[in-house]
């Protein structure tokens, strides 16, 4: 007969490993919005874990950096794919963008982007999160809500932008941003004056992404 309590001593550690990570993930993102060039160390203070504690989960800071990009990458894509459903071409547009700068996603990318390799599966995630964003601004635009001269790598610029806002106070920050956002789609929106300057190309800013030498 087996014992009833048999694997509880192990789901025990397992869900204090699943806390002990989730305060490693939270307070890497906090420690290296402020610098990115502050040591490992610096996160298991912050997260209230030990050292060791860290190194069991991460090889090391390349591998912690490139976990937290990883994961704000698939939020990216699922906010994608949850607007994509949206039937209404300007609000699945519009609340892709909204859902993005809520969740913070940029503000890490920008900071961290050229620290790490990336691996496969985070290229087929990029992949993935560009070509839902072109559907949506494909769709905006075709509905003849989008202005006509906008493109994709528009959107990445326009995000970075909302993600630069940032104050002591996190839901001051949302305000703003969200505010700086309204800004932003107004001038997105159909009428409007031409752009000025040559849009941003594909690709033209993959530097960011390649590791430093």
């Amino acid at each position: 007969m087996s014992n009833p309590t048999e694997g509880l001593p192990l789901a025990g550690r397992r869900a204090q490993a699943a806390r002990n990570d989730a305060a490693i993930l939270a307070a890497a993102r906090a420690v290296f919005l402020d610098d990115p060039k502050a040591p490992i160390a610096a996160v298991a203070d912050r997260a209230g874990v030990g050292i060791s504690a860290l190194y069991r989960r991460y090889a090391g800071k390349e591998d912690l950096l490139r976990t937290l990009c990883h994961d704000g990458l698939l939020r990216f894509v699922a906010a994608a794919e949850e607007a994509a459903a949206e039937p209404d071409d300007w609000a699945a547009f519009a609340g892709f963008l909204e859902r993005v700068v809520d969740a913070d996603v940029h503000s890490l990318t920008v900071h961290l982007a050229g620290t790490f390799t990336p691996t496969e599966e985070m290229g087929r995630a990029a992949v993935r999160a560009n070509e839902l964003v072109d559907g949506l601004v494909g769709r905006a635009r075709d509905a003849g809500r989008l202005r006509p001269d906008v493109v994709t790598q528009d959107v990445g610029l326009l995000l970075e932008g909302c993600a630069a806002i940032r104050v002591p106070d996190p839901d001051r920050t949302r305000q703003l941003r969200r505010r700086h956002l309204a800004v932003l789609l107004a001038g997105l929106a159909v009428p409007g004056p031409p752009l000025p300057g040559p849009p941003p190309g594909a690709g033209e800013f993959d530097w960011r992404w390649r590791p430093k030498q």
